[in-house]
């Protein structure tokens, strides 16, 4: 989990960045409206539409526009037809990359996304490629200032798989337990940084010198791009490749 932890807080710190670019309303609006269409709108009754209501908040989203892509995913409102997918590749130096994608236009996608891995080094991979190297789990992070004990305690008798504090808190729970678990932590006054349900890789391909900085030039990219939702890799920095790259 330590790899996966690093690439975390790199995703967490460029968080920050696409919101100032305002790439994160877009992708969440996407998410509710699809959720919404898939498992109806009640986000009490569709835990995925539940989960991405709760990103929303995180990310101070107007309410309005939560409840307006809602309705555009029931059909009260017209809205835009997704398709979501994804695509699997190796980034440099043969890390793997899992792209989730939400679009109105695939043939646009996927020339996009070929684009953007072929200039950046990278290539993708056909189906399967690499998605066997990653496992879907709940991960609920929380700040070091948190009392390790009283989470750990909480979440294991809620059902969570693990509990590790390397720096921030990490709790692992497998797809099925995270909302039981996430709603254990919350009434127990618990204040999370973060929850989700994302891909961690089993193990982690270290990168330095030229290979990590085109990875992270990569990531940019297709984070940049609007029909992406998610990145995945199994990438891994040294603590002074990260600041470098990230200075």
């Amino acid at each position: 989990m330590a790899g996966h932890s690093k690439w975390a807080n790199i995703k967490h710190r460029k968080g920050a960045q696409d919101a100032k670019r305002g790439k994160v309303f877009t992708k969440l609006i996407k998410e509710i409206t699809v959720a919404a269409k898939i498992g109806g709108g009640d986000p009490e009754t569709n835990p995925r539409l539940r989960l991405a209501v709760d990103k929303a908040k995180q990310a101070n989203m107007p309410k309005d526009n939560v409840d307006r892509a809602i309705k555009k995913g029931t059909g009260d409102l017209d809205g835009v037809n997704y398709e979501e997918g994804s695509f699997e590749g190796y980034g440099p130096g043969g890390a793997a990359v899992i792209v989730e994608f939400l679009t109105d236009n695939r043939t646009r996608t996927v020339a996009d996304v070929r684009f953007i891995f072929n200039k950046h080094n990278g290539s993708l991979g056909v189906n399967g490629s690499v998605s066997f190297m990653f496992d879907r789990k709940g991960l609920i992070r929380f700040g070091e200032d948190q009392d390790f004990d009283k989470i750990f305690e909480i979440a294991l008798e809620a059902g969570a798989d693990d509990v590790e504090q390397d720096g921030e808190i990490e709790v692992t729970t497998s797809p099925q337990q995270f909302e039981e678990v996430k709603q254990a932590l919350e009434a127990a006054g618990l204040a999370y940084e973060s929850a989700e349900i994302t891909l961690v890789p089993q193990t982690t391909t270290l990168l330095e010198g030229k290979n990590a900085e085109q990875m992270m030039k990569l990531i940019d990219k297709l984070e940049d791009n609007d029909d992406v939702q998610n990145v995945y890799s199994n990438c891994d920095f040294s603590d002074e490749e990260m600041e470098r790259i990230l200075a």
